[in-house]
C-alpha cells in the first residue's frame, strides 16, 4: 500500500470534507527545493528497505550512524540531508538499503516515516539501536528480535487508540532470525517496551533520585509479563508500518539489565545487531524475489518451489 491508496480511501476522503481547516493544510507536508522538507531526500535514490538509528551516545558510534552503517554497504551515497536527519542509500547482497539518522523517541521517528511513507516506494522499515535489557534472560550483548512492541508512549496513540497492536511483520521476524542463526550471534525473540521517559518511565531515577511510587513498579511489571528489553523508537516503527501497509520491525542490542542489574556496556553488541540488520536485509529481499516468482504476496517455505 502507498500514499495513493491511501488518500483515495472513501473512509479518508470523507474525513478530509469533514475537516474544516484542511485546504489550509499542505496535503502532502512540508517541502524544501522540490524535496520532503524534514529529512531532504531524493526518493528516486532511496531503497526498498529503511534502517531507522538514533544518534545515540549509548551506542558508541564512532560517527554519525547512517554515515557509519553505510561504509558497510555497496556503492553508498548520501540521498538525503537536512537538519535532523542524514540519509544514506546503498546495496548489501543484492539488497537496496537505506539508512537514515536521526534524533530519539516517537515523535522523531514520526517525522522520518512520514517523508519517506509519502514519498517512497521503500515496503520494509526497520529500528536498529540500543536498548535495555529487562528480561531475566537478557544480557548486555544480546540482541533482541521484537516480535511485538508495547506502545507506552504517547505519539501513537494520536494515530489509534492502545488496543491496537504493535506486531512486527512476520517476514521481518523470519529473516532476522535467519540472519541471527547464520552469523552465530546471540539473541531473543519477544516483546519490546517502547517509552517516551527514558528515565523515570522505564524506572530510573531521575534528577536527585527522583521517583514516584508508579515508576518503581515498571520494571518489575514488564519483567512479569516477559517484556525483554525498552528502547524509544521500535512502537513509532511498528505501529505506523502496521498502519499504512508496509513491513515492520525493530532488532536492538542490550547494553545492561535493570532487573538483573547487569552493568551498563556502552555499544555493547551493537555492531553484531548492525551486522544482524544488514544480512537480514538481504535475506528479505530473497524472500521477496521467491515470492515474485512463484506470485505469492506472503512469504512461506517452499514459495520458490
Amino acid at each position: 500500500m502507498n500514499s495513493r491508496d491511501i488518500r483515495n480511501k472513501e473512509s479518508i476522503q470523507d474525513i478530509h470534507k469533514r475537516y474544516k481547516y484542511y485546504a489550509n493544510i499542505p496535503e502532502r507536508g512540508l517541502v524544501i527545493n522540490g524535496k520532503p522538507a524534514l529529512t531532504g531526500i531524493d526518493p528516486a535514490r532511496v531503497g526498498e528497505i529503511v534502517l531507522l538509528t538514533v544518534r545515540d551516545p549509548l551506542c558508541a558510534y564512532r560517527t554519525d550512524p547512517a554515515e557509519y552503517i553505510s561504509s558497510l554497504l555497496d556503492d553508498p551515497e548520501m540521498t538525503g540531508k537536512s537538519g535532523m536527519f542524514t540519509t544514506y542509500s546503498g546495496w548489501y547482497k543484492g539488497a537496496h538499503v537505506s539508512v537514515v539518522s536521526g534524533g530519539s523517541g516517537s515523535p522523531e521517528m514520526e517525522l522520518a516515516l512520514y517523508d519517506f511513507m509519502e514519498y517512497t516506494e521503500a515496503s520494509t522499515y526497520i529500528r536498529v539501536g540500543g536498548s535495555g535489557g529487562i528480561g531475566d534472560t537478557v544480557r548486555p550483548g544480546d540482541i533482541v528480535i521484537s516480535s511485538g512492541v508495547v506502545r507506552d508512549e504517547g505519539m501513537t496513540r494520536a494515530y489509534i487508540d492502545a488496543g491496537y497492536p504493535a506486531v512486527s511483520s512476520y517476514e521481518v521476524v523470519l529473516a532476522m532470525v535467519e540472519a541471527a542463526e547464520l552469523l552465530d550471534l546471540p539473541y531473543h525473540v519477544g516483546v519490546t517496551l517502547s517509552v517516551d521517559s527514558d528515565l523515570v518511565g522505564c524506572g530510573r531515577p531521575g534528577v536527585g533520585g527522583y521517583l514516584q511510587p508508579w515508576n518503581i513498579e515498571k520494571a518489575g511489571i514488564y519483567d512479569r509479563a516477559g517484556v525483554l528489553n525498552g528502547d524509544r523508537e521500535s512502537a513509532a516503527v511498528v505501529t505506523l508500518s502496521a498502519l499504512f501497509g508496509k513491513r515492520g520491525g525493530s532488532v536492538c542490542s542490550v547494553a545492561d539489565n535493570i532487573v538483573t542489574g547487569e552493568q551498563f556496556q556502552a555499544g555493547a553488541g551493537h555492531d553484531q545487531g548492525i551486522r544482524l540488520a544488514l544480512e537480514g536485509s538481504a535475506i528479505l529481499c530473497d524472500m521477496d524475489r521467491q515470492k515474485r516468482a512463484a506470485g505469492k504476496r506472503h512469504w512461506y517455505r517452499g514459495a520458490s518451489a
